[in-house]
C-alpha cells in the first residue's frame, strides 16, 4: 500500500441533465443583477424608523425571515448577503441559536457592535475591512455611529468545512495532513 489518497468516487453533485456550466451559472449571482430589499426588515422600520436597512441577497435568504428570493443562489451551507446601514441606523439585539453570523465591513468608519451573553455585555466599532464573527447564543446588534451610509456583508453558516481535497493528479493531493 503506498499511502497516497484513492480517487474520490462520490456521484456528480451536478443535477442529472445539467451541463457543468449550466449548473455553474445558476449558482452565480451578479451585482447588476440584485436589487436593495429594504422590506426585508420592515416590520422594525414601522416599528421605529432608526431600524431600517436594507438585505441585498446572493446565497440563500438569510435570517431576516424572508421566505424565498428566487433572484438568489440557494443556499445550501450557508448564507450571503450585503447590508446598506444609513447613518444612525440601528440593527436591534438578536440571537441565533443555531447558527455562526459574520459581519464584514465593506465601507464605513464606525460601525458599533453590541453584544450581550448570560447577563455580560460588551461594545466594539468595527470600520473598513474589519469582521466579528458571533457564535450562537450570543445576542448581537449594531449601530452605524458614522456620518454616512455603511455597507456590511452577513453571512450565517453552520458547519464546519472539512478539509479540502484535490484532485488526484496534482502534487498537493499527496502531502498528507493531520
Amino acid at each position: 500500500m503506498d499511502g497516497s489518497p484513492k480517487p474520490q468516487t462520490t456521484s456528480s453533485p451536478v443535477p442529472q441533465g445539467k451541463t457543468l456550466g449550466d449548473w455553474i451559472d445558476s449558482r452565480i449571482a451578479r451585482y447588476e443583477t440584485r436589487t436593495l430589499d429594504w422590506d426585508a426588515l420592515k416590520f422594525q422600520a414601522d416599528y421605529d424608523p432608526k431600524y431600517r436597512r436594507a438585505q441585498m441577497r446572493y446565497i440563500g435568504t438569510g435570517g431576516t425571515g424572508v421566505a424565498k428570493d428566487d433572484n438568489a443562489v440557494p443556499a445550501e451551507h450557508f448564507t450571503f448577503s450585503t447590508m446598506v446601514l444609513p447613518a444612525a441606523c440601528e440593527g436591534p439585539l438578536h440571537i441565533h441559536d443555531d447558527v455562526e453570523e459574520a459581519f464584514f465591513i465593506l465601507r464605513g468608519s464606525k460601525v458599533k457592535l453590541m453584544f450581550e451573553c448570560q447577563g455580560e455585555y460588551y461594545e466594539t466599532y468595527l470600520k473598513e475591512r474589519d469582521l466579528v464573527s458571533v457564535p450562537p447564543g450570543v445576542y448581537r446588534g449594531l449601530v452605524n455611529e458614522g456620518l454616512e451610509e455603511a455597507l456590511m456583508i452577513v453571512m450565517l453558516g453552520t458547519n464546519v468545512p472539512e478539509k479540502p481535497t484535490y484532485p488526484p493528479d496534482h502534487p498537493l493531493s499527496k502531502i498528507k495532513r493531520s
